[in-house]
């Protein structure tokens, strides 16, 4: 079946896909696949270069990972908790994160890093660029599994004004090209309860970091 024969695809501003239920037709096999990753590399509360405490717990998948500490921001290709690569990325995985960019009209996305943000009621993201990366040629494919969030999506300025999305269970967001280097973040999260994932919310962020 082809994941988008069950979700419904909108260009909310330039080069800003949302893809509802994109990833629910795999979801079987993406959630036992980040079973498996976060039992290999699990959860950890990073902290900022500042020394503050991020709301979410975090884990990575694929050749590169996603990592903050007192040394800044960066990509690493082992966890700075065990000193082993970080699991390899699923099939699952990087098949929707290809096959979402391809269908937000990206092309071939090859994806090295694939960025395991857990949110716990009241945890929430505060409005930034994804801008460690190496290839800003390159999308970011986002995606939403367990409990809803509401989602900002800025401009290029932090004080710019944003637009909200609430992303449930499968949504897939995918944005790139003029808008690669929007402000984005999450609102702190509502209570609520997901059948496979309880009180969490796990959003799976692929990006070409090297």
């Amino acid at each position: 079946m082809d994941l988008f024969e069950q979700s419904r695809q909108e260009e909310i501003l330039k080069d800003v896909h949302l893809l509802r239920g994109f990833a629910l037709p795999d979801q079987n096999h993406i959630l036992a696949d980040l079973s498996a990753v976060m039992m290999a590399a699990p959860l950890r509360q990073m902290i900022t270069p500042g020394g503050l405490p991020m709301s979410v717990t975090t884990s990575n998948c694929g050749a590169l990972g996603w990592v903050s500490d007192k040394n800044g921001y960066r990509y690493a290709a082992r966890d700075p908790k065990t000193g082993t690569p970080w699991p390899a990325m699923p099939s699952s995985f990087r098949q929707l994160a290809e096959q979402a960019a391809n269908t937000a009209g990206f092309g071939y996305f090859n994806s090295d890093a694939c960025l395991i943000n857990c949110y716990r009621p009241g945890a929430k993201m505060g409005l930034h660029q994804d801008k460690d990366e190496q290839d800003f040629t390159q999308p970011i494919v986002s995606v939403s599994l367990g409990i809803p969030a509401m989602f900002q999506m800025g401009g290029f300025a932090r004080g710019d004004k944003t637009l909200k999305l609430p992303l449930y269970h499968g949504d897939v967001l995918v944005w790139g090209g003029e808008s690669r280097l929007r402000f984005h973040g999450v609102m702190p999260l509502k209570p609520a309860n997901h059948p496979a994932l309880g009180e969490c919310r796990i959003n799976l962020t692929f990006r070409k970091g090297g």
